[in-house]
């Protein structure tokens, strides 16, 4: 067993309780300005930044590493207050899409400001430039590892690994 030196412990004991009050922070914002959950906000995000605001479910929970049960009920929820709707997709009577509701773009557009301020004033701002980054860079490495299909070689720069 290879236990976490005082340092290590230090640092992941800090990442824990640091992302749990963030997020926590965030989530009760977003919820208390907007109404939407975190992992809604973040659906609502992914279908604005997809060409004709539609995604396939199953690309959509790859994307947010959400379990595809859990999409589907979230999406559930949002598709009963008009703002996605579920549709066959085109390409794949197999397949289903997501797509962003006009009523859907109007929540987003109302709940995006005050979620970038939030973000800002418990993270961007609280960091300097340069702890952004590492923490993005670290972070990202991360994502690449996990999202690496098992027994994937890593790349030796962290970095460039597929998705």
């Amino acid at each position: 067993m290879r236990w976490l030196s005082e340092s290590q412990q230090k640092h992941w004991r800090a990442f824990r309780d640091g992302t749990a009050l963030l997020f926590d922070v965030l989530a009760r914002e977003l919820d208390d300005c907007s109404g939407l959950s975190l992992g809604e906000y973040e659906v609502l995000v992914r279908l604005s930044e997809a060409p004709g605001h539609a995604l396939r479910m199953s690309e959509l929970a790859d994307d947010l590493a959400h379990s595809r049960s859990r999409l589907t009920h979230t999406v559930a929820r949002m598709e009963r207050d008009g703002i996605v709707r579920r549709e066959p997709a085109r390409d794949d009577a197999r397949g289903v899409n997501c797509v962003l509701t006009e009523h859907g773009w109007q929540v987003l557009v109302a709940a995006a400001p005050g979620h970038v301020e939030s973000v800002r004033a418990h993270l961007v701002d609280v960091l300097d430039d340069t702890q952004l980054a590492a923490l993005g860079v670290a972070m990202q490495v991360v994502v690449e590892h996990l999202r690496a299909p098992a027994g994937a070689p890593a790349a030796p720069d962290g970095v460039g690994r597929p998705r």
